[in-house]
């Protein structure tokens, strides 16, 4: 499974089955410090990239979660409902988003890979 990021601090790992799984990143829950609240998208509803598809909120701040890939909501993190705090304590395990069927694999294949990911961190 290989995961790729975007510069707005989303990760996205393509799942065997072909669907890829969405979520905040490591440092982007860090700056947002504890989150409080989870806005998913609505199950069978389709994206384009970079469409606003959902909301995090923390004792901090709030920031919208963009799509990463266009395609469609196949299943969303009941359990990141219940308890917002995955989010930090499992930014790339439990507390994923969203899943979707891309509909446009190529535009999986732009987005950064971790070392590129990386070097965004460093100049930020």
């Amino acid at each position: 499974m290989t995961t790729k990021f975007t510069s707005d601090h989303e990760w996205v790992r393509m799942e065997a089955d072909g669907t890829a799984t969405v979520g905040i990143t490591a440092h982007a829950q860090d700056a947002l410090g504890d989150v409080v609240f989870v806005e998913l998208p609505a199950t069978g509803r389709s994206y384009a990239q970079k469409d606003t598809a959902g909301v995090v909120e923390s004792v901090k701040a709030a920031a919208d979660v963009f799509m990463p890939i266009a395609g469609e909501v196949v299943a969303v993190n009941d359990a990141l409902v219940a308890d917002p705090s995955l989010a930090n304590s499992d930014p790339q395990g439990a507390g994923w988003f969203f899943r979707v069927r891309p509909s446009d694999s190529a535009q999986f294949d732009a987005l950064l890979d971790q070392a590129a990911y990386d070097r965004l961190l460093g100049d930020a």
